[in-house]
């Protein structure tokens, strides 16, 4: 009975975490924000207006979810290139991905197409460095492009990649940068040039959010406007309208609500079980009666018996 409601709670949990990341994930990828983040961040748009950027070079919808795609059984006909958000392979396990999408590079006469992924990053230390798994997958993008992009050994149709790796919760020599990481061309012995397209496969980019007030600008402010869990949803609607010209569409101004409520929802439980564990050590360590570490530690009478009943559930 105990095992079955502790297996209880992490679901509940665990279906919270999954829907707020999932609505994270929905809110990236508006083309809007998606083309705020290539102006600002890759060096292709920076000269193109957002609306030239959403209408014109963002090809197809961005893709978001549980697609998976297995490199190692390719099969002809079966794959689009810009719909996998997994790759799959038997010998290097699953990579998953939180939005993929292909773009067309802007001023270019043979329709140069990149292949973007975009990352929502909330915890900096997941025990690497982040900056390593950004370009592990860079790798496996160009890696699975065989078969799709380019067969047999023709290498120069392979597509150049970003990776783009949003972080909510930085350290703080990190807050408010945005840093790139890429491949270049330096001349050890002698002075030649290569062809930068032949060479400029992979940027990893990390965009390390951090505290913005009303004289921010940019993409710093603009995502952490929209991924806050503070300001209040009409808040955040005034800012993007105001200050990036976004228009709240009815699905974009429902995926916003959405994830203000999600966020203050996880954010709760987050402090419910802090109290919780507070309470059980003060029962433990000074021997008190659970309406004593209550007391202790002035908590509402209005809200002791949700705590209560949390404490019967874990005994059961």
């Amino acid at each position: 009975m105990r095992i079955e409601s502790i297996l209880s709670k992490n679901i509940d949990a665990m279906g919270d975490k999954a829907a707020y990341d999932a609505a994270c994930k929905r809110l990236l990828a508006n083309k809007v924000i998606l083309a705020w983040i290539m102006k600002e961040c890759l060096e292709e748009y920076r000269n193109c207006n957002i609306q030239e950027i959403v209408s014109r070079y963002i090809d197809g919808e961005p893709d978001i979810g549980q697609v998976p795609v297995n490199v190692d059984e390719r099969l002809s006909g079966e794959q689009i290139r810009n719909v996998s958000v997994e790759d799959a392979s038997v010998y290097e396990g699953t990579v998953t991905y939180d939005i993929r999408f292909c773009a067309e590079a802007p001023g270019t006469e043979n329709r140069i197409q990149l292949i973007i992924n975009i990352e929502a990053q909330n915890d900096f230390y997941p025990g690497y460095p982040i900056i390593k798994r950004g370009i592990y997958y860079c790798s496996r993008m160009i890696s699975s492009q065989y078969g799709t992009e380019f067969t047999s050994s023709h290498y120069e149709n392979i597509k150049k990649v970003y990776s783009i790796w949003i972080c909510m919760n930085p350290p703080q020599y990190r807050e408010n940068t945005i840093t790139e990481y890429y491949i270049a061309e330096k001349n050890l012995v002698g002075n030649v040039k290569e062809k930068i397209e032949n060479y400029d496969l992979l940027t990893a980019i990390m965009i390390c959010l951090g505290t913005t007030d009303d004289n921010s600008s940019g993409i710093l402010k603009l995502l952490e406007v929209l991924l806050s869990t503070e300001r209040e949803v009409e808040e955040k609607k005034k800012i993007l309208q105001e200050d990036f010209a976004i228009e709240m569409t009815k699905t974009l101004e429902s995926e916003v609500s959405t994830m203000c409520n999600l966020s203050k929802g996880v954010e709760e439980k987050g402090i419910e079980k802090g109290i919780l564990f507070s309470i059980k050590s003060l029962m433990e360590t000074m021997g008190w009666s659970a309406e004593q570490a209550m007391g202790g530690l002035k908590i509402p009478e209005s809200e002791r018996d949700k705590y209560i009943t949390e404490l019967k559930n874990e005994k059961l």
